[in-house]
């Protein structure tokens, strides 16, 4: 009586766990998750991370002592690099991009693009709103086959 009992909640615990890993990735296929990593001591980062997280899932902020090694490990070029880098669907984001150009990478999903980068820090940037202070900045797109202006904004 004891096994069938048993062997009827492994049962029901097997579909259940179906269920639940069904809806997990269906849930998964709507939103992206991403994983920033960041400098403990910038603050600039969660406030970017506030504005990247529009229409992503989930955010998972790791703090590096060794963020050049994040950098180095994602292939960012050192010309482009910022204060923080996130992975969201394989590419890769360096700095404060905004997220409406995090958007139509995801959506539009180019195959010669390994990430988006502003380099710096630019003033008005997301993450960088100084009162009504604006500075010109352009998003890079970085892959194999070179750079190129992925947006521009004034």
């Amino acid at each position: 009586m004891i096994g069938a009992i048993a062997k009827s909640m492994k049962e029901t615990s097997a579909a259940g766990l179906l269920l639940v890993s069904l809806a997990a990735c269906s849930a998964a296929a709507q939103a992206a998750s991403y994983t920033m990593y960041r400098d403990a001591g910038c603050g600039c980062c969660l406030k970017w991370a506030d504005h990247a997280a529009e229409g992503l899932d989930a955010e998972v902020i790791a703090e590096s002592a060794d963020m050049q090694m994040v950098k180095d490990l994602h292939g960012v070029p050192g010309q482009l690099r910022g204060c923080h880098t996130m992975i969201v669907e394989g590419y890769v984001i360096e700095g404060h991009v905004p997220a409406e150009a995090i958007r139509k990478l995801l959506r539009d999903k180019p195959t010669d693009v390994i990430g988006l980068a502003v380099p710096g820090m630019p003033v008005g940037s997301p993450g960088m709103e100084h009162q009504d202070l604006t500075e010109p900045y352009q998003v890079i797109a970085f892959g194999p086959k070179g750079q190129r202006v992925f947006a521009s904004y004034n």
